[in-house]
C-alpha cells in the first residue's frame, strides 16, 4: 500500500508526465504544469485577463497579433513576458521576430520590446521579450489605476515556414516602494571579466529545456554536451549590488572536414521578468572551439532602470537570471549528431546588498538562501518542491508501514488469546467479539487473514 502510494505520488508531481521525446532528438520546450490556456482576442473588446504571478499557454500565426487585458492599481509595477517557441524542424528568417507591447486604455504605449533571431545563418529557437508599466520617475501616460492591455505581434518572412509558433506569457508584478531612492542610472562600474574566483565549484551541469525548468548555476566552470537543433536554460541567482559575467565555450569536434556553418551558437541572457539583457552574437562553427563572451553589465540595482542603455536598463532588480544557449541544427548535417562539449563559466562577483524599500514581498524580485542552494545543487525550485514532497512521502510511507505492522501484530495476538479462551472453556475457536473486519477491507475479501486464524 506504502509503496502503491508513493507511485501515484510521484506520477502527480509536476514536470514528471507528457515529457517524452524521441531517441536522439532534442527535448521539446517543457511548459509548466501551472501553465494555464488562454486564447488572444483580435481586439481589445474580447480581451482576456491576465493575473499576475500566473503563467500562460497560446500560440500565434505568421502576421498574427494576439491582445490580453490588465486590470492594474495606481501602485505596482507590471511586467508581462512572452515566450515564442517555433517548431524544431521549420525555417525562419532573421528579420522573423515577436514583439510585445503594454498600452493603456487611449491606445498610448507603455513600453514595446522585440526579439528576432537576427543575422546569418537564423535557425528556430525559442525567443523571450517582455513589456512594462512602471509608476517611477518618467512614468506619465501609464500611471494610472485602470484596465491595459498586452499586445504580442509576430513578424514573418515569405520565406518561413508558415506555422503557428507556440506562446508561454507569463504576467509578474513588482511591488511599488514605500520610499524612493535615487532615479539616476550608474555610469561607471567593473568592465574586466574577473578570472575564477577561489573555491568556485567545476562539475556537470545538465540545462533544463525551458525557462521553467531552467536547472540551477552558481559561480564556477560546468560542463555538459549540446545536440544540434538544442537550446539549453540555466538560471543563476544574482541578488542586489551583485555583477554577473558569463562565457560559454563550445569544444572542437572529433569531425574536422564538414562544412563551416554560419550562425550556429547563440548565447542569450534574461532577466528575472524574462526581458532580454543581452545576447553574444552568434558565432560560425567550423569544428574548431569557439567562445562567447556577453558584453560585461552594471551590477543589479534599482535604478538602472532610469537609465537608456539597453541591456544595462534590464539588470533591474535582484533573482533569478535566466542563460539560453542554442545550437543550430545544421551542425548535425556537417559535424555529426553526437553532443558537442559545452563549457559554461559563470562568476558572480560582490557582496549582496539590501534592496529597495519595496511596499510588499519582493517575490520574484529578491534571492532567498533556498535560491542558493538550489543553484550550487543544479536543481530549479519545483525539483527543491518535488524533493521535499518526497521526503515527506517517504516518511508518511514509514510511518503508515509501520502502524499496519503495529496495527497486525496486536490484531493476531488478541485472535490468538481469544481462540485460546474458547479453547479452553469448551467453545470453538472463534473471533466472538468486536469489530467486523471485512467491511475495513480484510478477511477473504481484503487485504488479511481472515477471522479466527
Amino acid at each position: 500500500m506504502c509503496a502503491a502510494a508513493a507511485l501515484c505520488a510521484v506520477a502527480a508531481l509536476p514536470g514528471t508526465a507528457g515529457r517524452a521525446w524521441a531517441a536522439g532528438e532534442p527535448a521539446p520546450y517543457a511548459f509548466g504544469p501551472d501553465t494555464k490556456p488562454v486564447t488572444g482576442s483580435a481586439t481589445t473588446s474580447g480581451a482576456r485577463p491576465l493575473d499576475a504571478g500566473a503563467t500562460y499557454k497560446d500560440t500565434i500565426e505568421p502576421g498574427g497579433r494576439r491582445i490580453y487585458r490588465l486590470d492594474l492599481d495606481a501602485e505596482t509595477n507590471a511586467y508581462v513576458s512572452a515566450v515564442a517557441v517555433p517548431k524544431p524542424g521549420t525555417t525562419v528568417a532573421p528579420s522573423d521576430n515577436i514583439k510585445v507591447s503594454l498600452q493603456n486604455g487611449q491606445g498610448n504605449q507603455c513600453s514595446s520590446n522585440d526579439a528576432r533571431f537576427g543575422g546569418v545563418g537564423a535557425f528556430p529557437r525559442p525567443l523571450a521579450a517582455y513589456a512594462y508599466r512602471t509608476v517611477e520617475k518618467g512614468s506619465y501616460l501609464c500611471k494610472d489605476a485602470g484596465r491595459y492591455y498586452v499586445v504580442v505581434e509576430r513578424t514573418s518572412d515569405e520565406t518561413s515556414t508558415p506555422e503557428p509558433w507556440e506562446l508561454e506569457i507569463r504576467h509578474v508584478a513588482e511591488p511599488g516602494l514605500t520610499e524612493q531612492g535615487p532615479t539616476s542610472a550608474p555610469t561607471v562600474w567593473p568592465s574586466a571579466s574577473p578570472g575564477p574566483a577561489a573555491g568556485d565549484r567545476t562539475g556537470e551541469r545538465k540545462g533544463g529545456s525551458s525557462f521553467y525548468d531552467a536547472k540551477g548555476l552558481s559561480g564556477g566552470e560546468w560542463t555538459t554536451g549540446i545536440e544540434p537543433g538544442a537550446s539549453l536554460f540555466y538560471r543563476i541567482p544574482v541578488d542586489w549590488g551583485q555583477q554577473l559575467f558569463v562565457a560559454a565555450d563550445l569544444s572542437s569536434s572529433e569531425v574536422t572536414d564538414g562544412p563551416a556553418v554560419s550562425g550556429a551558437f547563440a548565447v542569450s541572457l534574461y532577466n528575472p521578468a524574462l526581458g532580454l539583457v543581452g545576447s553574444g552574437s552568434p558565432v560560425s562553427y567550423d569544428g574548431r572551439q569557439k567562445t562567447v563572451a556577453l558584453s560585461p553589465l552594471p551590477p543589479v540595482a534599482y535604478e538602472n532602470r532610469f537609465g537608456y542603455a539597453t541591456g544595462d536598463k534590464d539588470m533591474r532588480f535582484a533573482g533569478w537570471y535566466y542563460l539560453r544557449v542554442s545550437l543550430n541544427p545544421e551542425v548535425a548535417t556537417s559535424f555529426g549528431t553526437a553532443p558537442i562539449p559545452l563549457t559554461l563559466r559563470v562568476n558572480v562577483t560582490g557582496e549582496a546588498k539590501p534592496g529597495p524599500a519595496y511596499a510588499g514581498p519582493a517575490g520574484d524580485f529578491g534571492v532567498t538562501p533556498d535560491d542558493r542552494e538550489v543553484a550550487a545543487d543544479g536543481l530549479t525550485p519545483s525539483d527543491r518542491a518535488n524533493g521535499d514532497t518526497m521526503a515527506l512521502i517517504a516518511a508518511a510511507g514509514i510511518g503508515t508501514g509501520t502502524a499496519l505492522v503495529l496495527g497486525l501484530g496486536v490484531w493476531t495476538l488478541r485472535a490468538r488469546r481469544n481462540a485460546a479462551g474458547g479453547a479452553a472453556g469448551g467453545v470453538p475457536a472463534q473471533v466472538t467479539a468486536g469489530p467486523s473486519y471485512e467491511p475495513q477491507g480484510y478477511g477473504p475479501q481484503g487485504y488479511g487473514p481472515p477471522p479466527g486464524r
